[in-house]
Parts: structure tokens; C-alpha cells; sequence
């Protein structure tokens, strides 16, 4: 692919790149429009294009995107939301959700007659690891120095961390019947005093399971003792990533996924490495966590092929050793050296197509089968050879 692009280092290996030929310039009216006719077993995916990150324009992509993907009957005036996003450290967007997104997204559900909306997560355990009553580390802090905090109270929304309900602020749910998950998944209680979950992931890299979407931020809900069997039990971390999704609550709350793409995490992740910020950025908003996660990680590889690693970090990004270390190191953090040393073995995802994703592959089996998607535009800015070429990888992943 012939991309052109240029890199502003920052702090951290991250930096900017601009991602554009001549035909990336092209508006929608050459591009499908959003409402064709959907055939009864497609399962549609909606894109908002948007420029260089400015807050107006996020939120005018996310409405857009929004709205397209549903619209919100399920929603009645009153009702208690929360908006789960990914918060696995204090860094900025993309590294974390979006602030600007979530912000457009309180206001839609506000003006749509949301009464609470309550934005909730529990930060990664590098950074939050609370055992019984002993808190350590505070994900109201991260909320508040990655922007997310002051963003949500801006749109009227509330903070909420998983770990204010204490040890015992989490209840057992069971995923499908015969899953990898030995023990039931310990699920936020705040969970049953909401109506209705809406889901805003990021699209970035990380440095263990290659990517993280929408179904790997389900990891947020979980307290430490599941945490501690997802990589304890490595050898099916990928197909447990894709069970944790199938517990009630959110099978029957989740009722939208959407990303805010603008900027991408290309490489190592969770809270390092490369950022992308292409001319024309993309949100991607589906009912479907299976469907948005395939455009996700489409998008994904797209952008990562214009902002490769540094030549003398490509070993360490792909490198199945540095993700099994990792995971020990995880296992250590959550309990000890003993146990991280018997812990079984990871192998990390190769990513370099869709079907390389165990987590995906594994979600077509337990959540439906792989959806044949309808790729479609919410708004004006999306290039129709983007369009195409997304709409490619997810049919031929």
C-alpha cells in the first residue's frame, strides 16, 4: 500500500502520522450510502469519518455513528446507563478511550432521555490491583489524568470505579455452558442497577494479545481473582477473552459498540507505543460486538501498515517470547512467583489478518457465528476506497 506519511516523535515512542493518497480525499459522493437495503442476515457496521481530532468534530461523528446503528427504542425516558470504556492507565487517548467521545456519547443519551449515565471501569492491574479490602492504586485518579474525568462531568455524567464497591461489590456470573472458565466471572453489582450498556472501547495494539477492541475490554469488569485465572490459565486466555462476553448481564444490556478511531494505537500497547492519527479518522458504531471488533481490527492493520515499529522494535512487538514473559510477570503481579512460574503458556496472536484473531475466531462460536457484515457510511467524510478495502478484510478475514 503506498501511503504517504510523516512522524513527529513524542515521549514514548508515540507520534503522529498523516495517512492519505489522493483517493482518501474523495467524499461520499462516490462513496454507498448509509441506508441501503440490508439483507436479512447482514449484520451492519456504520463509519463516521472525521478530521484531525477536534472535540466538535468527534462528537458530531460519534451522534452520526450513533444514530445510524440504532435508534435507541430500547432506550425509555429515565432509564440508568453506563458506559463502559477502556481505562487501563492514566495516558491519553488512544491509549484510553476517547474524552471527547465519551463525551457526544452522554449528551446523544441524555437528549434521547437517559436519566444517570454512569461511565465505570477498573484500570489494569499494573496500575489498580485491589485484594480483598486493600485497595491499591485508584482508577478515579487515571480517569482524571487521562481527561476522561473532566470530560464526563462536562457532558453530566458520573465516575464510577469497580473498585469503590469493595471486595464484595462484585457478584458471580456464569458464561455459556461448557467454557474454558473454570470459576464464575466476578461481575461489578452496579452492573444490576442499570438498564442498558453501551460499550466505547479503543482500537489500539497491545503488547500481549495483539489487539485491543471491544471484546478484550470486558477484562475492565472482572475483579482480581478472575483476572488472576485469565492469565493464570494462559493457554486459553484468547477463547476466554471471547466466554467473558457471554454472561448475562451482557448479553442482555449491551446495546451498542462504538469506537472513537481518529488516533490508533499501532504498536506494543496497552500504554506505549506508536499513534497513528490518519487525515481522515474513522468512528465505528455497531449493535454487534463481534461485527464492530472485525472493522476494529481492520481498521487496525490498516493504519498499522502506515506506522510500522521502528526497525530495532519490530522483535519486541511481534515476538510470541516477550508476550509469554509478560503474561508470567501479570501472573506474578496478581498473586506470585510460584504461581506465575507453574502458570500454563501463552501464545500471543500473530495478527497479520483478520482470521489470525483467536478471540474473533472464538467469538464466532460462542456468540452467533462470523456475521456477514454491511459495512456503511454515517456521514460525508469516509473515502470510498476505505470503505472498500475494510469492507474486504471483514469478508475475507
Amino acid at each position: 500500500m503506498d501511503h504517504r506519511w510523516s512522524l513527529q516523535r513524542t515521549p514514548g515512542e508515540a507520534g503522529r502520522a498523516v495517512v492519505g493518497t489522493a483517493s482518501h480525499n474523495r467524499r461520499s459522493s462516490d462513496t454507498p450510502r448509509r441506508h441501503s437495503a440490508l439483507a436479512s442476515q447482514e449484520t451492519p457496521v456504520f463509519l463516521a469519518g472525521t478530521g484531525r481530532a477536534h472535540p466538535a468534530e468527534i462528537r458530531s461523528a460519534v451522534r452520526a455513528a450513533a444514530t445510524a446503528a440504532t435508534d435507541f427504542s430500547w432506550l425509555s425516558r429515565g432509564d440508568p446507563v453506563l458506559i463502559k470504556p477502556v481505562l487501563n492507565s492514566g495516558n491519553r487517548f488512544p491509549y484510553t478511550t476517547s474524552p471527547a467521545a465519551l463525551g457526544g456519547m452522554i449528551e446523544l443519551l441524555k437528549e434521547k432521555g437517559a436519566g444517570r449515565v454512569i461511565v465505570g471501569d477498573m484500570s489494569g492491574i499494573e496500575h489498580v490491583r485491589p485484594f480483598g479490602d486493600r485497595p491499591s492504586g485508584s482508577t478515579h485518579h487515571l480517569m482524571h489524568a487521562s481527561g476522561m474525568a473532566a470530560a464526563v462531568l462536562a457532558a453530566g455524567g458520573e465516575l464510577y470505579a469497580f473498585e469503590d464497591g469493595g471486595w464484595d461489590g462484585f457478584c458471580k456470573e456464569h458464561p455459556l455452558s461448557g467454557s474454558n472458565w473454570s470459576q464464575g466471572l466476578m461481575m461489578p453489582k452496579i452492573l444490576q442497577e442499570v438498564e442498558h450498556i453501551v460499550l466505547m472501547p479503543r482500537c489500539g495494539r497491545h503488547l500481549l494479545t495483539g489487539a485491543s477492541l471491544g471484546l478484550k475490554a470486558a477484562v475492565g469488569y472482572w475483579r482480581t481473582d478472575t483476572r488472576l485465572e485469565y492469565h493464570r490459565d494462559a493457554a486459553t486466555l484468547h477463547e476466554k477473552t471471547a466466554e467473558g462476553n457471554t454472561v448475562p448481564t451482557l448479553l442482555n444490556k449491551q446495546r451498542l459498540v462504538l469506537t472513537a478511531a481518529d488516533k490508533v494505537l499501532t504498536t506494543f500497547g496497552p500504554d506505549d507505543g506508536r499513534v497513528c492519527q490518519p487525515e481522515i479518522g474513522m468512528v465505528i458504531a455497531s449493535q454487534s460486538v463481534v461485527a464492530h471488533d472485525m472493522i476494529s481490527l481492520a481498521w487496525l492493520l490498516e493504519t498499522r501498515q502506515a506506522m510500522p515499529p521502528p526497525p530495532w522494535k519490530l522483535f519486541i512487538d511481534r515476538s510470541r517470547l516477550a508476550a509469554r514473559i509478560g503474561n508470567r510477570v501479570v501472573v506474578a503481579w496478581l498473586s506470585n512467583l510460584k504461581t506465575a512460574l507453574d502458570s500454563e503458556t501463552f501464545t500471543k496472536n500473530a495478527l497479520r489478518c483478520i482470521g489470525d484473531d483467536r478471540v474473533l475466531n472464538h467469538a464466532y462460536r460462542v456468540l452467533g457465528g462470523r456475521p456477514k457484515i454491511a459495512l456503511q457510511v454515517a456521514n460525508d467524510l469516509v473515502p470510498r476506497d476505505l470503505h472498500e478495502r475494510l469492507s474486504e478484510m471483514s469478508t475475507n478475514p
